[in-house]
């Protein structure tokens, strides 16, 4: 590799776990030596959740016999592994950062992500029961559905993901244990994982009678993820050189992930030769979906170190995509509301719109409505429960607060707190943190 492919800010040697050397800067600390916040972190979650949307919209709008945007939808059914590898990721490295007992991370957690997950499930189980001319009115049956849902994650199609994000979060423990009494063997226990997940999901896919067992909640449990939850935990455990290994390969990288895509593509057109539908040719539990996903992890992480290494803090690109960290989880919360909105009964927009334009028309609609609506939560007291973050407005009130007092008595300087990276589903950030890294 030629000087000039070197990325910027990224030096010859660091120490893994370790701080590295005052004055040198590595992908994971400053040059004083304080953890950098990883925007590449931000703009892997922004271009996955981009992609769920788009999952959900094609699913609705695309026609049995429509190649291209079934071979589309097949290709982005990464996303529910590539976040348990990112949720794994950011977990163990905030954990690494700053240990605390679980009786003070699990209530935070769960806060920001069980109390949305409590939320969205009864407005999804309540819209539909209003909406149902034989349930409207039976309380019984909204409570029973309502208990149903929470319990298994099928209050709405995607709410399963929290569930299993919560089951992570409780792993925690056990997760750190493992990698800690791993080290030194941790390509063994990665190689492990693979093959059991390659079994699983083949045994998903191929032979349906083998998980008869799990009655359809195959999604709904972690083991359903094994290696992307420990392969995460283990790229935490070497964040220093794996963020350096995507920068300095970046190149291979991104050519591996284009070959890895093509891979995907002749599995879709050999299962499709084979008597597989469109749809089912592409669905995310198969093992071919298992390489291609961990592919888009490194390949879109390789993106998003490439924007880290040339941000420019206070540029429009810089904070569009602050923004759009800081809002994700709220727009994956309500754009299948979005969606059901648009798309529900006898749909105006499916009238006015053909296909196959319509997925991309509601792709775009669901998209402005879902951040106009999300916008709208974060100023309001609902802000936790329906975004999972803390109202903009009593953020405000309290940095007025801190303001007022530091203007009647200025207290000395502090230093600020050590930078953690945004969890990876609710894209929680330590405000200060941030503006120090910049």
């Amino acid at each position: 590799m030629s000087a000039g492919d070197r990325p910027s800010g990224v030096p010859t040697r660091v120490e893994q776990r370790g701080a590295p050397v005052r004055g040198e800067q590595t992908p994971t600390r400053t040059a004083e030596g304080k953890p950098r916040h990883l925007y590449e972190v931000d703009v892997l979650r922004i271009l996955t959740f981009a992609c769920v949307i788009g999952v959900h919209t094609t699913s609705h709008t695309v026609a049995t016999d429509d190649v291209p945007l079934n071979v589309l939808l097949g290709l982005l059914h990464f996303t529910r592994l590539v976040f348990f590898s990112l949720t794994a990721f950011v977990l163990v490295y905030s954990y690494t950062l700053r240990p605390r007992p679980m009786a003070q991370f699990w209530p935070k957690r769960f806060l920001l992500v069980g109390v949305p997950y409590l939320a969205w499930s009864f407005l999804y189980v309540g819209s539909s029961w209003l909406l149902g001319s034989t349930t409207r009115g039976d309380v019984p049956v909204l409570v029973r559905t309502y208990a149903e849902g929470i319990v298994t994650g099928v209050s709405w199609y995607h709410l399963y993901f929290l569930l299993v994000t919560m089951q992570v979060y409780l792993l925690l423990p056990v997760i750190a244990w493992l990698v800690r009494k791993t080290r030194g063997h941790h390509v063994t226990v990665l190689v492990l994982s693979l093959v059991v997940q390659l079994v699983v999901f083949a045994g998903y896919k191929y032979f349906p009678a083998s998980d008869a067992w799990l009655h359809g909640y195959q999604k709904q449990f972690f083991f359903s993820y094994v290696f992307f939850i420990v392969a995460g935990a283990v790229a935490a455990d070497h964040a220093d050189a794996f963020l350096r290994f995507i920068r300095v390969h970046r190149r291979g990288v991104l050519w591996g992930f284009v070959g890895v895509g093509v891979l995907t593509l002749a599995v879709w057109w050999l299962q499709v030769a084979l008597g597989q539908s469109l749809y089912a040719a592409g669905t995310p539990l198969q093992p071919i979906q298992v390489i291609w996903s961990a592919a888009v992890f490194v390949g879109f992480l390789a993106i998003g170190a490439r924007w880290a290494d040339r941000r420019r803090p206070g540029s429009p690109l810089a904070r569009v995509i602050d923004y759009g960290s800081d809002r994700s989880f709220g727009i994956f919360l309500s754009h299948p509301f979005m969606i059901w909105i648009l798309l529900y009964g006898d749909s105006w927009l499916e009238q006015v719109v053909p296909k196959p334009w319509l997925t991309l028309v509601t792709y775009v609609l669901v998209l402005v409505l879902s951040v106009a609506v999300t916008e709208l939560f974060r100023w309001t007291p609902l802000s936790v429960p329906l975004t999972g973050r803390p109202s903009l407005a009593s953020r405000g009130q309290r940095e007025a607060r801190a303001r007022k007092r530091a203007a009647a008595a200025p207290l000395p300087q502090r230093s600020p707190e050590p930078v953690e990276p945004d969890d990876a589903l609710v894209g929680e950030t330590d405000d200060v943190g941030r503006r120090a890294a910049r």
